[in-house]
């Protein structure tokens, strides 16, 4: 279960944030993952669960903004929603494209400091 590591790497990195704010607490966290992240959102909440009673977030709400994959054919420059895979069809034209323009993301979007 990477999503743990993952989990991890994210509240060191709102410690470090905090800490440069002068935030005593966190108290909202809003992390931006793309469908192609290849992240279980399920688990990413069970790592939380598990983490956060002993960081500096203890307490604080784990928001997750899923970002839908798109991706750009070059042949005819539409940009088009995809599923899974990295190869993609383009429905306009037909041709075949690895552009992924969206849906890989995995970071921390936004912080909120009670104290601040």
């Amino acid at each position: 279960m990477h999503e743990l590591g993952i989990m991890e790497s994210a509240l060191d990195a709102v410690r470090h944030q905090a800490v440069k704010h002068g935030a005593s607490r966190v108290s909202r966290i809003v992390l931006r993952i793309g469908t192609l992240a290849g992240v279980d959102q399920a688990a990413l909440r069970f790592a939380y669960e598990a983490l956060a009673p002993t960081s500096i977030a203890a307490g604080a709400v784990l928001e997750i903004e899923t970002v839908p994959a798109r991706a750009r054919c070059a042949a005819c420059s539409t940009e088009f929603g995809v599923e899974r895979g990295f190869i993609f069809q383009c429905p306009q034209c037909g041709e075949y494209s690895g552009d992924i323009r969206a849906g890989q993301e995995l970071g921390i979007a936004r912080l909120e400091f009670p104290d601040l």
